[in-house]
């Protein structure tokens, strides 16, 4: 139980530090971060973390399919944690 809590707390910390680092880079023209790579660390259970990482840092809001599919995985994460850890 603890060990998916610290899974959970990690990706959400990577997934919002990953959509940071990736809109520093699209300022600056470098070689960015693949969708594929934050789309993976949401799947995994960052979907919290990428989500509020796209609303602070203004990132991928464009984008119909992360506007849709990162609000919507947040969710699952957050009811899959409550469910899991069994926090009510």
């Amino acid at each position: 139980m603890y060990t998916i809590s610290i899974v959970f707390f990690i990706m959400t910390v990577t997934g919002f530090g990953l959509m940071g680092m990736d809109k520093r880079k699209a300022k600056k023209h470098q070689y960015r971060i693949p969708e594929m790579t934050l789309w993976l660390v949401a799947l995994l259970g960052g979907a919290v973390g990428t989500y509020f990482g796209m609303q602070c840092f203004r990132h991928k809001t464009k984008h119909l399919s992360f506007r849709i599919g990162f609000p919507i995985l947040a969710i699952i994460d957050i009811i899959l944690f409550i469910k899991i850890v069994g926090v009510f």
